[in-house]
């Protein structure tokens, strides 16, 4: 029977000395997937052929630094994200210091500790290994997203644009960045409960009767129900969304009828974005808003739909929202 290999990360070891080679394969040749290099020209023909998960670097070498190394690493767009942890003798808080400053994560300093190194090492895979498990799931987020669009008359497109525009929005009401991105994360879950509605009623290119209405209404409860129960502080915030994006601020919206306040502040972002991109994109009912129109209208509803708070915020970072709109457009 064939047995599936165990994932080893990949640690590449840069030193020009073979002795501090071996001592360091010895150390982590059971847990890790190994590669040498001898010198920083070696090191980085290296990195082109086989990208590394974490880089354990010597300063002192002959030709070119390790600190050379790293700020070429760190300059290119395809490497700067690999974790470098200095191998060095050298103690001197101000080499340290500049290290630090070129973008190391850390330090070892030689004669070499075994447990010092696999600690270490340990701990700066576990953040690689939770950075790209973030990565993987803000896109899983962002497809499924696009997938409810699929059964809808937009686009995938426009979970991207209207997801952007509630960041900036967010931003300019006065998140600090990192809530803008979570909020700009879990925008595009915002209709994923038409997965759950009649292809004859989501599709249908005429007005819809009350009965119609009534079912396409419940989308943001099947979205709530399917984003229920996670413990994933993102997940909160996109089920809190599904449910709140049609809420309006004068209590007329649905499902629960919430007014002002009550109203959730992702919920009332994400409603201006996804009506500022519905009416500028065009669709197979309608010809595309010009953005003066689109703007007039969403003044006009300040205060009824809308958070009055929300449209001044639009208006003044207009500029930012048309490059959104631009970069994807249809």
């Amino acid at each position: 029977m064939t047995t599936i290999k165990k994932y080893q990360p990949r640690i590449l070891i840069v030193d020009d000395e073979p002795t501090n080679l071996r001592v360091l394969r010895q150390i982590l040749q059971n847990d890790y997937a190994l590669s040498f290099a001898r010198s920083g020209k070696g090191a980085l023909a290296l990195i082109d052929k086989e990208m590394p998960d974490l880089i354990l670097l010597d300063i002192m070498m002959p030709e070119m630094t390790g600190l050379e190394v790293c700020q070429q690493l760190k300059a290119r767009s395809d490497t700067s994200h690999i974790p470098i942890i200095f191998v060095t003798a050298l103690q001197d808080p101000d080499d340290e210091a500049r290290g630090f400053d070129i973008g190391a994560v850390d330090y070892i300093i030689k004669p070499i500790v075994p447990s010092t190194v696999l600690a270490r090492v340990k701990t700066h895979i576990s953040l690689v290994k939770a950075d790209e498990l973030r990565a993987t799931h803000i896109d899983l987020i962002e497809r499924l997203g696009r997938a409810a669009e699929y059964k809808d008359n937009e686009t995938g497109l426009h979970v991207q644009r209207m997801s952007r525009y509630a960041k900036i929005i967010a931003l300019g009401y006065g998140f600090d960045e990192s809530t803008a991105n979570e909020l700009m994360m879990a925008a595009p879950m915002h209709d994923i409960g038409k997965i759950g509605i009649a292809d004859k009623i989501l599709l249908k290119p005429d007005k819809l009767t009350l009965e119609e209405f009534s079912e396409m209404k419940t989308h943001t409860l099947i979205g709530a129900e399917i984003l229920a129960n996670s413990t994933s502080r993102l997940i909160q915030l996109a089920h809190t969304v599904a449910l709140t994006h049609h809420e309006k601020w004068d209590g007329t919206g649905y499902p629960n009828g919430l007014k002002g306040d009550e109203i959730p502040l992702a919920g009332r972002i994400v409603a201006i974005a996804d009506i500022f991109d519905a009416l500028t994109s065009a669709r197979p009912y309608k010809e595309a808003w010009p953005v003066e129109e689109a703007i007039e209208f969403i003044n006009e509803q300040s205060g009824k739909h809308i958070d009055p708070a929300l449209p001044p915020i639009l208006i003044e970072h207009l500029p930012d929202i048309l490059k959104v709109k631009q970069a994807f457009s249809d």
